[in-house]
């Protein structure tokens, strides 16, 4: 099957001469979530700028769902719905007034019950009169999304789309956007929320300094790069780790109770039993076992630091 949105050397510098995109290349699969995760300036808000059409490419391809978004501008971009970081909305106006009006910018013929069923999932049916300046911050959100959906879309861009809202209303989002891929819709989500691209992505994209470092299954990601470890509470406390543990990878904690083991899954099975034998025979004895993994973040930051690091190296 062929990808929903396929960018090939996408590259983007500005007057000023600053580079933020360096000849990206990136598909994307119809109907998944896609997280882009990078830090502040990494060239996220860019790369969707050039794909919605806001900001010009200095070189490079994008096409949406076999369309170009250069020479067949108008079925590329009615292909794509963007709910942006900022609170971008016209106070005044009532929520139905607003997505009546985003249908229309598209040329879509009204449909009363479509933007119906759509405010209704968005938990905004009760609200379609009131003027946008009496909601919420997390109502505003919602309208921001019902917009960018009003037009049917099937690729949304969400830039930061939990940005400065409560964990409830974070929770309360992650719910409309599993609806969303539900129904079909393609979704891109940038997020400097980790825990929000573990809940919600099938992939996981990195982009730091402009350069894409690693697309990834997030649970591959997790499997091959997501660290484990094995912590065991001693019986009594060791003056060093025992000569005769060295070949295992072990820690002895500040206060001398804990041996900690750091495994993959991979060799988990086999590791922590050989594990197990040579700490009977070493005569230490544990009085409890706790596991954890490496977080999503953990990963992330450690892939921005390598390739930081890389670069470095390379100028040296």
């Amino acid at each position: 099957m062929s990808p929903v949105l396929a960018i090939s050397q996408l590259s983007k510098t500005y007057g000023s001469g600053f580079q933020a995109l360096k000849s990206v290349d990136l598909s994307i699969n119809r109907g998944e979530v896609f997280a882009l995760l990078g830090p502040n300036g990494a060239g996220k808000t860019t790369l969707i700028g050039i794909v919605c059409g806001i900001v010009t490419a200095t070189s490079g391809t994008v096409t949406v769902d076999g369309h170009d978004h250069v020479h067949d501008y108008r079925k590329a971009r009615a292909k794509i719905g963007l709910v942006p970081q900022e609170l971008t909305v016209d106070a005044f106006i009532t929520v139905w007034d607003a997505v009546s009006f985003s249908r229309g910018l598209f040329g879509k013929t009204p449909d009363p019950a479509y933007l119906e069923r759509m405010l209704r999932s968005l938990t905004l049916w009760d609200r379609k009169d009131s003027k946008i300046v009496t909601l919420s911050g997390g109502m505003k959100r919602r309208v921001l999304i019902a917009k960018a959906l009003a037009h049917e879309p099937e690729i949304l861009f969400l830039d930061e789309p939990t940005a400065g809202v409560d964990v409830e209303l974070r929770r309360d989002m992650w719910a409309v956007m599993a609806q969303l891929k539900q129904s079909g819709v393609t979704i891109i989500l940038t997020t400097h929320y980790i825990d929000e691209a573990e809940e919600m992505a099938d992939r996981v994209g990195v982009i730091n300094k402009g350069e894409i470092v690693l697309v990834e299954n997030k649970s591959e990601l997790m499997s091959k790069l997501g660290r484990k470890e094995l912590t065991l509470q001693l019986v009594e406390p060791l003056a060093a780790i025992p000569t005769a543990l060295g070949a295992h990878r072990l820690a002895l904690s500040d206060s001398r109770t804990q041996l900690i083991y750091t495994y993959d899954s991979d060799s988990a099975p086999a590791g922590i039993t050989a594990l197990f034998d040579d700490l009977a025979a070493a005569g230490v004895r544990f009085s409890d076992v706790s596991t954890s993994e490496r977080s999503l973040e953990e990963i992330f930051v450690s892939l921005v630091h390598d390739g930081d690091a890389a670069r470095q190296r390379e100028t040296a």
